[in-house]
């Protein structure tokens, strides 16, 4: 009876051959595979952040041309005491505040309805200014933009000022805008830039965007999101902590991975039995098994750093999003409890005989 209830001992998770029977072999749907050359080789990826060609390829927005939404300021000289647009004394009017309508026109009177987004400052300037030479002699016209609303960003998430922002002169790049937004409130090691444009979505990590890589030019309507990397390893068993540990942006290998929460325990792992437990691309199981197979395959990797190369082979096996490093208790510490719980079930028996005399 005390043998069987020992089976039920506590302790930090299942052991070798726990994890051994549910292999494929045996009728189970893991594939347990020992960590080689082999296996480094082909298991090692890391999904990489980036923006696609059509991204990088996109060029800046001139700073000048008008958009639908935009706002002008128009100014009109007329060389006559009495103009079309002028009143009696003045020679000059000042139409302020003619937004740029969604079609892209504005209207002017006695010049009409007029095309304006596409064109430039100057080159609004001189279509109303021909429009106007034919009932006005010499006309002389100008024409600002008092806000630039047609070309917007939005920038939210991990900002120090959210909202949004005209791509002025100063701002068509991304780092530029992320500048004008107050930069970013969390630890740039862990930013992620997401920048969304219609139907296409790319991200960068910040210190790659800050470094020169992937400073791609901005395009109206893009929503730029600022997020804190949530990629992280769960951490098991015999080790100095059980927890789950953010990756950051480096590329964390199983001693690494081991070292953070504080190594293995020296009481009870079993340093045979280190398991990384993730499920694998058919891509990638593919060509870590040597054979075809079809979805998303369970895989338990196993490291036994008591072997020659051991420790290197941990070393160049990378950690990735979602893997959970399991360490075994070794079998001495089962046995240890077995006989604590035997030797603890004895003393309880002699105490309560003591108490009944």
């Amino acid at each position: 009876m005390t043998l069987l209830s020992a089976c039920a001992l506590p302790r930090s998770g299942p052991s070798k051959n726990e994890i051994y029977s549910g292999a494929v072999e045996k009728g189970g749907n893991a594939h347990v595979i020992y960590v080689n050359d082999h296996v480094t080789r082909t298991a090692n990826f890391a999904p990489s952040y980036g923006f696609s060609s059509s991204f990088q390829r996109a060029g800046q927005v001139g700073a000048d041309e008008i958009r639908p939404g935009d706002v002008l300021g128009l100014s009109i000289w007329e060389n006559v005491d009495d103009g079309l647009l002028t009143s009696l004394g003045n020679s000059s009017t000042n139409l302020q505040e003619i937004q740029v309508d969604s079609g892209g026109y504005i209207f002017v009177p006695y010049a009409g309805r007029i095309m304006a987004a596409g064109n430039t400052p100057e080159q609004l300037r001189n279509i109303i200014t021909d429009r106007l030479s034919a009932q006005t002699p010499d006309p002389q016209v100008t024409v600002a933009r008092v806000a630039g609303d047609g070309a917007t960003v939005s920038v939210m998430g991990k900002v120090n000022g959210q909202g949004v922002f005209p791509i002025e002169r100063p701002t068509r790049s991304l780092s530029a805008m992320l500048a004008r937004a107050g930069g970013v409130s969390v630890e740039p090691e862990v930013a992620v830039v997401t920048v969304k444009r219609g139907n296409e979505m790319g991200k960068v990590w910040l210190t790659d965007l800050y470094a020169g890589q992937n400073d791609i030019a901005l395009r109206p309507g893009d929503i730029i999101l600022v997020e804190e990397d949530q990629r992280s390893f769960t951490a098991l068993g015999a080790l100095g902590g059980q927890t789950r540990v953010p990756l950051g942006n480096e590329m964390i290998n199983a001693v690494e991975a081991i070292a953070m929460v504080g190594g293995l325990n020296s009481n009870l792992a079993d340093p045979t039995g280190v398991f990384v437990l993730r499920d694998e691309p058919e891509a990638v199981a593919s060509r870590v098994l040597g054979k075809q197979v079809y979805g998303t395959q369970r895989m338990a990797y196993v490291l036994d750093l008591t072997r020659p190369n051991g420790l290197f082979l941990a070393r160049d096996f990378l950690i990735r999003d979602g893997d959970s490093v399991y360490v075994t208790e070794a079998p001495y510490v089962r046995w240890q409890k077995v006989l604590q719980a035997i030797t603890g079930s004895a003393a309880s028996a002699d105490s309560l005989a003591t108490i009944g005399n």
